[in-house]
Parts: C-alpha cells; sequence; structure tokens
C-alpha cells in the first residue's frame, strides 16, 4: 500500500468519525430553535458559503463538463443521506445507506478492473452482521417503505457512483470535487429545508433562535464540516468505492458510542458484539495489504 493510499485509509477513518459526531451539534441547534431541516441548511451552506470563491480560482475544471460528477452526486449522496434521517427511521436509513460497500465493490469490479477478493468479500459480510446485530431489535431486513427509506437507498448508490467517478477522474483536482460537494449538498439541503416548510412539517427560524445559536454554525463548519467533506472526497480519490464505505461505517460506531456517552442512549450486548464487526470490517483490507506487503517476495 503506497503512503498516497494509507493517507486515503485514515482519511475515510477520519471522515466516518467526523460524520458520527455530527449528530451531536445538530441536536444543541435543534435545541435552539432551529427544525432540523434548516439546521441542516444551515450547517451545508455556511461551508459553501467559504468555498465560493474557489469556483474561481479552480475555473479550468469546470470546462470538464461530465468529469465533474463524482463531486456532484457525493453532494447529493450526503444531502440525500440527512433528508433520510428526517423523513424515516435513523435505524432505517443507516442500514439502507451503508449497504453502499456492497454497490462500490461491484462498482469497482465491473468497471476499474478490481477483483473481489476473499478478504473484500469478508469485509462485506462483517459489515452488514454487524449493523444487523446492532439493529436487528428495532428494523429487521432494510427494505424501502416510504420516501425516507428511498433516500437512504438512493443516497448510497449515488455515494458509491461518485465514488467511482471521482478515482477515474484524475482530470479534476481533488479540491474542485470538494467545492463541487459542498455546494450541491448545500442546494439540496436548502431544497429539502423549503419542501419541509411547505409541506408544514418544519418552520424557518426566527431572528431570536438564529442569533442565539449563530456562534455554532462558523466552528462547526470550520473544524468538522469542512475538514470531514474534504476527507470524504481525498478517500475515493486514491481508494476502491467499497472499501471507502467500509471505512465510513466508524461512522456508526462513533455515533453509537458518543451517543451512548452525551445522550444516554443505550449501550448493550448488540452495541459492544456489532460495533468491533463494523470496525474489522471496515479495517479488514488494509490489514490484508499491510500482512501481504510483510511477505518474503
Amino acid at each position: 500500500m503506497t503512503d498516497g493510499n494509507r493517507l486515503a485509509v485514515w482519511a475515510g477513518l477520519f471522515a466516518g468519525m467526523c460524520w458520527g459526531i455530527f449528530w451531536l451539534p445538530l441536536r444543541l441547534v435543534e435545541e435552539g430553535g432551529f427544525d432540523a431541516p434548516w439546521a441542516m441548511a444551515f450547517f451545508t451552506g455556511i461551508p459553501a458559503l467559504i468555498c465560493l470563491p474557489l469556483v474561481w480560482v479552480l475555473r479550468a475544471d469546470y470546462r470538464l463538463g461530465r468529469a465533474l460528477l463524482g463531486g456532484i452526486l457525493g453532494g447529493c449522496a450526503y444531502a440525500l443521506y440527512a433528508a433520510a434521517l428526517l423523513y424515516t427511521d435513523v435505524v432505517r436509513a443507516v442500514l439502507l445507506f451503508y449497504l453502499m460497500p456492497i454497490w462500490g465493490f461491484l462498482l469497482g469490479w465491473a468497471f476499474l478492473g478490481d477483483r473481489m477478493t476473499w478478504y473484500r468479500w469478508a469485509a462485506i459480510t462483517l459489515g452488514v452482521a454487524g449493523m444487523m446485530v446492532v439493529f436487528s431489535d428495532e428494523s429487521g431486513l432494510p427494505l424501502p417503505r416510504v420516501w425516507g427509506d428511498w433516500f437512504g437507498l438512493i443516497s448510497g448508490v449515488f455515494w458509491a457512483l461518485g465514488c467511482t467517478l471521482i478515482l477515474t477522474e484524475k482530470r479534476v483536482r481533488i479540491a474542485t470535487q470538494a467545492t463541487n460537494f459542498f455546494l450541491v449538498a448545500a442546494l439540496v439541503s436548502v431544497a429539502v429545508a423549503l419542501v419541509s416548510t411547505s409541506q408544514g412539517t418544519a418552520t424557518p427560524p426566527s431572528g431570536t433562535a438564529f442569533g442565539g445559536v449563530l456562534t455554532w454554525f462558523l466552528p462547526v463548519a470550520l473544524l468538522l464540516i469542512i475538514p470531514g467533506g474534504y476527507a470524504s472526497i481525498y478517500a475515493p480519490s486514491k481508494l476502491n468505492p467499497g472499501l471507502v464505505g467500509l471505512l465510513f461505517m466508524a461512522e456508526i460506531v462513533v455515533a453509537a458510542v458518543s451517543a451512548a456517552i452525551w445522550a444516554g442512549e443505550p449501550f448493550g450486548w448488540r452495541e459492544m458484539v456489532g460495533l468491533p464487526l463494523i470496525l474489522l470490517a471496515g479495517l479488514m483490507e488494509p490489514l490484508a495489504l499491510g500482512l501481504r506487503a510483510r511477505r518474503p517476495a
């Protein structure tokens, strides 16, 4: 494994950890008077505004047309996943989105010529088994039933496609793909907030609520969302999209542990059995490649 690939593995794990802790500022902002769709719109909108000047700096890349689709699909996937969390049970959204490693490995096999090795099949098995253990008491088989379920499933497919395109389109700089990620995520999140408001399921924040939580938005954007988003784009620029999906499963582990610590949510035998399986799934390929590299020729 090259140094760039090793860094990409750590970037994938870091991105998963960032999104795993993202629930905490989101919940704090909700308690300050923001409905979840509008909180998500602001959390994605501020990084988009910060990155907007980069469109001019990176303008040469924007002549490449379809080569930009990787970052665009990534932004759509992120926003649709957030919408899935709003419009269906969190458990179902997570299960449906994290079928993504399967789509990623299959796309890598079909379009990149990657082999489906034994350790990739083992990683898929461990990851799905871990999720089913953690969520088995609430969800069962993750078959789509409502719009939110479909958002979760489609977001996983979009993310796998986006990762594949980011990996294959070397003409587009990573900074450009990341900028597109933030801009598209903001546009889709604002659209979801507007639709939610028109349906009466969300209310735009008042001036008082906005002033009360304004100090949260910029630090969270600078310290969590922008680094996490950039890592989310850097990892698929070097790694098989299925492996990226497995690394992102660190989100489930971090979310479960942090929610148990700070939100008092239950942490029982399911979490103690399932979360190590998910972690092992994400580490299966780098461990297998590391062992192979140490073998004598």
